[in-house]
C-alpha cells in the first residue's frame, strides 16, 4: 500500500509564505507523476502542480509564479514552495500520485490564509 504524508501547513498572513512535503512510502520515481490539489471550503478538488518522471512542471494559473513544486528523490519526498499567499489560497492541500491508472492520495494538510 502506498502512502502519502503531507504536512507543513498552517497558518499564514496574506503575503506570507510556507512550504509543504509530501513523504512517500515508495520510490517516488516508480510514479508517472507527483501532484498537488487543494479544495477551498465547499468546493472541489483543483489541481495546483504536478511534476512528472521526467521532470515536466505545469502550475495551474492562479499559482503560476508565487508556488514551486520540487522533488528530493533520496527522501521520497515532492514539495510545494509556496509565496505572496493569498486568502483565495485557502485549503486542504493533497498530495497526489499515480501510476498508470492507480492514483493515491494522502490525508491533506490545512492552509489557512488570513490576517
Amino acid at each position: 500500500q502506498v502512502l502519502l504524508v503531507e504536512s507543513g501547513g498552517g497558518l499564514v498572513q496574506p503575503g506570507g509564505s510556507l512550504k509543504l512535503s509530501c513523504e512517500c512510502s515508495e520510490n517516488i520515481f516508480n510514479f508517472n507523476s507527483m501532484r498537488w490539489y487543494r479544495q477551498a471550503p465547499g468546493k472541489e478538488r483543483d489541481f495546483v502542480a504536478s511534476i512528472n518522471v521526467g521532470g515536466k512542471i505545469d502550475y495551474a494559473d492562479p499559482v503560476k509564479g508565487r508556488f514551486t513544486i520540487s522533488r528530493d528523490g533520496a527522501k521520497k519526498t515532492v514539495y510545494l514552495q509556496m509565496t505572496s499567499l493569498k486568502p483565495e489560497d485557502t485549503g486542504i492541500y493533497y498530495c497526489r500520485a499515480n501510476i498508470l491508472s492507480k492514483e493515491y492520495w494522502g490525508q491533506g494538510t490545512q492552509v489557512t490564509v488570513s490576517s
